[in-house]
């Protein structure tokens, strides 16, 4: 985009300036070179229907997030970012006296770059070499007892459940996962009704939660090389803007998520500015979710 901003955008220059209070020079000044940058913006990945429990964004980990995973020049600001965070996603636990196996759906894996898999056949077929085999309720029996040794037993079961992977159960072992799959599978296929008692964990966006970060804060998804780009860093650290940086997502070269807090009208300037040329809605893309 060139220095000298097409008529079109001016006039929606304008009229944000007006609507976000950006009549101020200093603001209005970092608001345009905002809209100016090139960065090379993408849209958030969308949720495919996977077993893979680390497939979707690891929200849950916002629960009992750090201090120190926010990184940020003033502690004071960094400090209020993470208040808000962490009201962001619910844990409850509860028991339930009895569940169908055959309704477990995920496996919890710690592999983020696996790809989607829907459904436990899947991902048996995908394996090259099977070292589960069942044909018999007597390999079922042995085939189950790797992952749940206190099977027979009726030792409960510990499960995951988040909103963001709408009504899927996830298993939450991560050994002979291959031998899990194998005796689910074989449970649905031959009708065999296979009950436990289950520890559940479940995980919910707040609305709540949502609503207040989308009051305070924007949010914007931030590709990896705007942190070695002079002309942003420039905005972001020249101009003293209040801000707070965090590397929620754990795959290779995923974005960081800016957080700029709306009560500061240079910070807003920033925001919208970003926004503008393609920088991702944490808050939208959340809302989305739940």
């Amino acid at each position: 985009m060139s220095m000298l901003l097409p008529n079109t955008l001016t006039a929606r220059l304008a009229a944000l300036a007006q609507r976000f209070g950006l009549g101020n020079q200093a603001p209005r000044r970092i608001f345009e070179k905002a809209c100016q940058l090139r960065l090379p913006f993408a849209p958030l990945p969308k949720i495919e229907p996977s077993i893979w429990w680390q497939a979707g964004p690891p929200l849950q980990r916002l629960v009992e997030l750090p201090r120190g995973a926010l990184s940020g020049p003033v502690q004071e600001h960094k400090a209020d970012a993470h208040a808000v965070l962490i009201r962001l996603v619910e844990r409850k636990q509860h028991q339930l006296p009895s569940i169908d196996l055959r309704q477990v759906d995920g496996l919890n894996n710690g592999n983020v770059e696996l790809p989607p898999t829907p459904s436990f056949e899947d991902y048996l077929a995908s394996l090259h070499i099977r070292s589960v085999k069942i044909i018999s309720y007597k390999d079922f029996i042995k085939a189950i007892s790797l992952p749940l040794p206190r099977f027979l037993a009726g030792d409960p079961i510990n499960l995951y459940r988040a909103s963001w992977h709408g009504s899927r159960m996830f298993w939450c072992g991560e050994q002979h996962t291959e031998a899990f799959a194998a005796a689910i599978s074989y449970a649905r296929l031959r009708q065999l009704e296979t009950t436990l008692p289950a520890e559940v964990t479940h995980y919910q966006l707040r609305p709540e939660g949502l609503a207040q970060l989308d009051m305070r804060y924007h949010v914007l998804a931030m590709p990896t090389q705007a942190w070695s780009d002079p002309a942003f860093m420039g905005l972001l650290l020249d101009t003293g803007i209040p801000y707070s940086r965090l590397k929620l997502l754990r795959n290779v070269g995923a974005p960081e998520f800016l957080m700029l807090p709306k009560d500061h009208v240079e910070a807003t300037a920033l925001g919208e500015g970003l926004r503008l040329v393609g920088a991702t809605d944490v808050v939208r893309y959340l809302s989305a979710l739940s």
